[in-house]
């Protein structure tokens, strides 16, 4: 054969090869979906089994739940926790560990043994329904036969039947919306519900927790509205024009008119609390504390909350006092951390500018708060028996454990004075006056303010009260340099008589601690005015928290309204502050100072400069009355 044929042949055979190549078999043909019907990962290397199921209720609505397994699980008790913050993202998927899937508030509870289950609420994220925000109990605020009552017992009766590796026993636990999701499991527990722990719960949205302080609108809550009710999953944040929100609610004018140009006509929440701006029946029939006492629960709680809560501070102390008073203190304990708003589930060593002895949270969880559930869940006895009441003493740094709280019913009036002094007796007649402009109000946080700043928001409580405490339109009043320690235990009472050229108009008082001049321990804290307790109260409704009335212009009114809880010593060096002011914006909403059906609707005409003068000594002492006790009361 000729050389040169070679190549030909050769190319030719390649060819050939080719083609038979190309021609598939059967094991190159995929009929169906590359995607199989139900795909199994391999868990062999993961310490626990996550489910999901759907958890069907009394009415056919299922309510999509993760379910978080330890491997070789065996009578293990059940940590729930209901939320509408998408309970996929409390356990996420991934992780080999079980405590490097869940959240790290739960770190601890995988570490000691709890099956941990997560579910979205009805009409929320994976679960089916309609969503109500803080649904009402069945009764005249919800004509249907479910609630968030009847949802926990459908939700733990599956679950003490389709948990083998359980013991049947279920705790619930829960923050803000998660804490009142556990309050109303409390209505009507079902009888393998044996522990609870509402932290920081939503109680009352109009007298004070996140809606409303007596009557005052936080806007900060509209952009909540936004986000919770707009998608069934997570709704965005209203768009701003600038990064300032002092000016971007200032310009709008009023929450009404903002929320009009957002499109909030469209929301069912906020339609509904627009309308009702006062104490009428669509907040009473919500509140939780006279659900409570309607019918009291006989399942241990442990009720939390943080003594610098921004957001819901009423409702923890607020419950536990209404039960105490039904005769079920035995099976309520109430606890108070140096918190935050839901600190308790995080990293907690200090707060704003307070640091503390370790990381106040962590360690309680660990020797407090699952030592209490282990008692009714796994049948362990705690190393000391849980006090009624533990408080923490941010000035001492420690945590204060109480037989009963408060140990006194009797309140001290500390007067104001003459030249912005203050003292425990009474001043002679006088007044002081200032203009309050609703065209400037006064700043909760030195602007620029943005509510999406998490550092700022969190801790706004306890910023330095000097930013304002030169503002003519703020009245400061301090006592002289203490020598002796003063100890304050229980609720302050704001008792503020005055009066005002408008027909309405917000008074906000601020109790104080004001630092020596030089801390040699922490120098940034020199002068340091820290607010220990302050609200606000809207004076339409002195007289009646349902039916509001104008203010006689001219005519001396008596505003008087408990300031929150504090256990807090003032030491010797330091000085005691108050401070009254008529605004806290754009936190909460301008109070046109004209009398206005609803302040919500309010016309830019209606806003007007007023004249406040408020009152001392003779038959108008101004005061705040403080629950002093001597230091001898806490049990060490």
């Amino acid at each position: 054969m000729r050389k040169h044929l070679l190549p030909l042949l050769l190319t030719t055979a390649l060819a050939a090869n080719a083609a038979l190549a190309q021609t598939p078999d059967a094991s190159m043909i995929q009929l169906g979906s590359d995607i199989p019907a139900k795909w199994k990962a391999p868990e062999e290397a993961y310490n626990y089994v996550r489910r999901e199921v759907m958890i069907p209720m009394r009415d056919g609505v299922k309510l999509h739940t993760v379910i978080m397994v330890p491997n070789g699980a065996r009578a293990l008790p059940m940590l729930l926790e209901r939320t509408p913050y998408d309970a996929d993202g409390f356990a996420q998927k991934g992780p080999l560990n079980l405590r490097d899937a869940v959240r790290s508030a739960n770190r601890e509870w995988a570490d000691d043994g709890y099956i941990l289950v997560y579910q979205d609420i009805r009409g929320k994220y994976g679960s089916e329904g309609k969503y109500v925000m803080t649904r009402p109990p069945i009764g005249p605020l919800n004509t249907t036969k479910t609630d968030d009552t009847t949802d926990a017992w459908d939700t733990i009766e599956w679950l003490t039947k389709n948990v083998k590796e359980s013991n049947q026993r279920v705790g619930m636990i829960g923050s803000s919306y998660d804490g009142w999701t556990v309050t109303m499991a409390l209505r009507d527990p079902h009888p393998a519900l044996k522990v609870a722990a509402p932290e920081s719960p939503m109680v009352d949205g109009w007298m004070g927790d996140d809606w409303f302080h007596y009557g005052a609108f936080r806007q900060v809550n509209l952009d909540y509205f936004s986000g919770q009710t707009s998608k069934t999953g997570k709704g965005s944040t209203v768009p701003r024009p600038g990064a300032d929100d002092y000016q971007t609610f200032l310009d709008a004018g009023t929450a009404g008119n903002w929320a009009r140009q957002h499109g909030f006509d469209q929301l069912g929440f906020w339609n509904r609390l627009a309308a009702h701006p006062s104490y009428d029946a669509f907040w009473q029939l919500q509140a939780v504390d006279k659900m409570m006492t309607a019918k009291p629960s006989s399942v241990p709680t442990m009720w939390l909350q943080g003594l610098w809560d921004q957001e819901d501070m009423y409702g923890a102390i607020t419950a536990w006092e209404a039960l105490k008073a039904k005769g079920k203190a035995g099976n309520n304990h109430l606890v108070m951390g140096p918190w935050y708003h839901s600190q308790i589930n995080r990293a907690a060593e200090r707060l704003g500018p307070l640091k503390w002895n370790g990381d106040t949270a962590a360690d309680f969880r660990r020797d407090v708060l699952i030592p209490f559930f282990n008692t009714y869940l796994k049948d362990r006895k705690p190393a000391e028996p849980l006090a009624p009441v533990m408080i923490f003493n941010a000035a001492n740094k420690q945590w204060d454990k109480f037989a009963d709280w408060p140990g006194t019913t009797q309140l001290t009036p500390l007067y104001l004075q003459a030249d912005s002094g203050l003292a425990f007796q009474a001043a002679p007649a006088g007044e002081d006056s200032y203009v309050s402009d609703p065209a400037k109000p006064v700043p909760f946080l030195a602007p620029p303010v943005s509510f999406a700043d998490h550092d700022r928001w969190t801790t706004w409580l306890l910023q330095d009260q000097r930013a304002v405490a030169t503002r003519t339109d703020v009245l400061s009043y301090q006592t002289p340099v203490l020598t002796a320690p003063v100890t304050l235990q229980g609720a302050p009472m704001a008792d503020i008589f005055a009066k005002t050229t408008g027909t309405d108009g917000d008074f906000v008082v601020k109790l104080i601690d004001v630092f020596p001049p030089f801390v040699a321990e922490q120098p940034e804290m020199g002068g340091y005015q820290l607010a220990i307790s302050q609200d606000i109260f809207r004076g339409r409704y002195r007289q009646s928290f349902e039916h509001p009335t104008a203010i006689p212009a001219g005519v001396v009114q008596e505003y008087k309204f408990r300031l929150p809880t504090v256990n807090y010593v003032f030491k010797p060096g330091h000085r005691i502050m108050v401070q009254i002011q008529s605004s806290q914006f754009p936190l909460y909403d301008r109070n046109p100072q004209t009398f206005v059906p609803n302040i919500f609707f309010a016309k830019p005409e209606d806003f007007q400069k007023a004249t406040i003068s408020v009152q001392r000594g003779a038959a108008g002492a101004s005061s705040v009355l403080l629950p002093v006790v001597p230091a001898s009361t806490a049990l060490k």
